[in-house]
């Protein structure tokens, strides 16, 4: 039993980065993939796929690398943590890195970055940022 997915779900990429994997598998669910359809939508990841194997879902993330191979993702770092919630109102959410990087915000319309939330006015808990 994990008590933190997202930490989890980020350590593992942040691992397989530094030691430069093609992919890493984790297991899946639906805030995790909706976090990993996010990335995509940025640029940070390739791809990933759910796939499933007897009663357990498995999310494998392909992970995206430059032409010196050095890994897209640099660095992330969990915003709001179980036993520390983090949440902003859309006008105080600040950018990542002078807008060069991206934050993960839940809000009721689901998973958006922090220039979306911003632009839809809304607000909500900050999950991660990504540089």
């Amino acid at each position: 039993m994990n008590t933190d997915p997202i930490a989890d779900m980020l350590t593992r990429i942040r691992n397989a980065n530094m030691v430069t994997l093609p992919e890493v598998s984790m297991p899946s669910s639906k805030l995790k993939v909706a976090l990993a359809k996010l990335l995509k939508e940025e640029g940070y990841i390739v791809d990933y796929k759910e796939t499933v194997e007897g009663v357990f879902k498995t999310l494998t993330i392909t992970l995206k690398y430059d032409e010196n191979n050095k890994p897209v993702i640099t660095n992330l770092r969990r915003v709001s943590r179980p036993g520390l919630r983090t949440y902003h109102k859309a006008k105080n959410l600040q950018q990542v890195f002078g807008g060069m990087g991206i934050a993960v915000i839940s809000t009721s319309k689901g998973l958006l970055t922090d220039r979306k939330a911003r632009k839809e006015n809304l607000g909500g808990e900050v999950l991660c940022q990504v540089w």
